[in-house]
C-alpha cells in the first residue's frame, strides 16, 4: 500500500465538504477543527471560531470518552470538519476520527488555502512571521 492508496481509502469513507459547505455547517453549529501546525497559523492566520488542535493531539482532544478531550467534544454525533493546509492530512485525520466513532467527521476539500481563496473569513496572524534569511539579506 502507498500513501496515495491510504489517502484514497480514507476519502472513500468521507463526504468531503467544499469550503463554502464547511462554513455553512460551522455557522449551523458544526465544529471546524484546524490541525495546521503553529508556523502555518502564524504565517497565514486562523479561521474565526475554529478549534485549533494540532494533528498529534487530535484523537485525544476529540474523543468524547477521553479524559483529555476538548470541552467542545461532547458526543460521537458531533459534526466535525477537519481542515489542514491543503486538504490531505485532514482526510487522514477525519478517517481516524471516524474510527473513534465520530460518525459525522469529515474534512474540507483544498484545506485552508481553498478556504482563503474562496474569500471566507480569516483572522490575520496574531504575530508577524519571523523573518527568513531572504528577508534579512542585504540588497544586491
Amino acid at each position: 500500500m502507498t500513501v496515495d492508496d491510504l489517502l484514497a481509502a480514507a476519502r472513500a469513507g468521507l463526504t468531503r465538504l467544499s469550503p463554502a459547505e464547511a462554513a455553512g455547517l460551522q455557522a449551523a453549529g458544526g465544529l471546524l477543527v484546524d490541525i495546521r501546525y503553529a508556523a502555518l497559523r502564524d504565517r497565514d492566520g486562523t479561521i474565526p471560531g475554529a478549534l485549533v488542535v494540532e494533528r498529534n493531539e487530535l484523537e485525544w482532544r476529540l474523543d468524547p470518552a477521553s479524559p483529555h478531550r476538548a470541552a467542545e467534544a461532547t458526543d460521537h454525533a458531533l459534526r466535525v470538519m477537519v481542515i489542514c493546509d491543503e486538504g490531505y492530512a485532514s482526510s487522514l485525520a477525519a478517517s481516524s476520527l471516524r474510527q473513534l466513532g465520530l460518525r459525522h467527521a469529515t474534512d474540507v476539500i483544498g484545506g485552508f488555502r481553498a478556504w482563503r481563496a474562496s474569500g471566507l473569513p480569516v483572522d490575520p496572524p496574531e504575530r508577524p512571521p519571523a523573518p527568513t534569511a531572504e528577508d534579512t539579506a542585504p540588497a544586491s
